[in-house]
């Protein structure tokens, strides 16, 4: 039952997007709806991806973070629930099936409030909760997302349906087997929540200089706890997290050519343009000058 769902709904994601007259083979049908098509492999590329959940319709994604690489094929979604440096690349099944994919932004306020009316029903996280995590995806949910797909395109629909529909969706991924860690996130005094609190700050602080024990102290927690919980939900350490944030958004600025090497490096916060061409580098294998 689940391979046929897989299937259809891989044949109505390539119908949208060829419907659409899509080119690019990306569309985005309804509010934080994606739906990818690649008939091509990508690179290795360095991204930060926000909390999602990402079904694997046709060939391959693969997912390196600091100490672990994940693998995703047809039938598996990925969830993940907090803002996490990544390089991901995809593969297409063969010549003539392309990469597909449909990713789903999480609404986290939705997810709050569905968690506190169920919470007590939903049981322990569990010990092996992660922040990144792939399963079987569950035929249920599989419906789900062919369902809220099909309102898209018309506005009656749209309205009424969509917001139920989308409900649905985070409720079953509230159950998942690998929801563990949205679970424990939703936990107001749970480290994975100080933690995704942190992240916010240092995404929005990314450039000014971090004292890390400050932003712990900040959090509540000593630095040698905020240390090692932020490590354990981000493969990385808080300053690296913050190199990953400032080089990711260099790549962005020097792809865009928006100012020189030198500009790019003090623009996200280096004081050394040696020094932040020698992490560019290093990180992305190619020198700034050459972006």
């Amino acid at each position: 039952m689940g391979s046929m769902n897989i299937q259809s709904l891989a044949t109505q994601v390539a119908d949208y997007l060829h419907e659409t007259d899509n080119e690019l083979g990306v569309a985005n049908p309804l509010p934080g709806l994606w739906l990818f098509e690649q008939s091509k492999a990508t690179e290795h590329c360095p991204m930060l991806y926000e909390p999602v959940v990402c079904l694997i319709l046709q060939g391959q994604k693969e997912i390196v973070l600091e100490t672990s690489v994940l693998t995703i094929t047809p039938g598996t979604s990925l969830l993940v629930s907090h803002d996490l440096p990544v390089i991901s690349c995809s593969t297409p099944e063969s010549t003539s099936k392309p990469y597909l994919a449909i990713v789903l932004a999480l609404d986290l306020p939705l997810l709050r409030s569905l968690y506190e009316e169920v919470s007590s029903e939903l049981g322990d996280p569990g010990v092996r909760a992660h922040s990144i995590a792939v399963e079987e995806c569950d035929p249920r949910l599989i419906d789900c997302l062919s369902r809220y797909l099909l309102v898209a395109g018309d506005p009656i629909e749209t309205k009424v349906m969509a917001p139920l529909i989308l409900r649905e969706i985070h409720f079953r991924l509230l159950r998942a087997g690998h929801g563990g860690m949205l679970r424990e996130l939703l936990r107001y005094d749970s480290y994975a929540s100080t933690i995704a609190r942190a992240i916010a700050r240092i995404r929005r602080d990314f450039r000014q200089r971090m004292v890390v024990p400050e932003l712990a102290q900040d959090m509540g927690m000593s630095s040698s706890s905020f240390h090692k919980h932020f490590k354990a939900i981000t493969s990385v350490t808080p300053l690296q997290y913050q190199k990953e944030l400032r080089l990711f958004e260099a790549k962005r600025l020097l792809s865009a050519c928006e100012g020189s090497v030198s500009e790019v490096a003090f623009e996200v916060g280096y004081e050394s343009p040696n020094q932040f061409s020698r992490e560019f580098t290093r990180k992305f294998g190619v020198s700034p000058r050459d972006v």
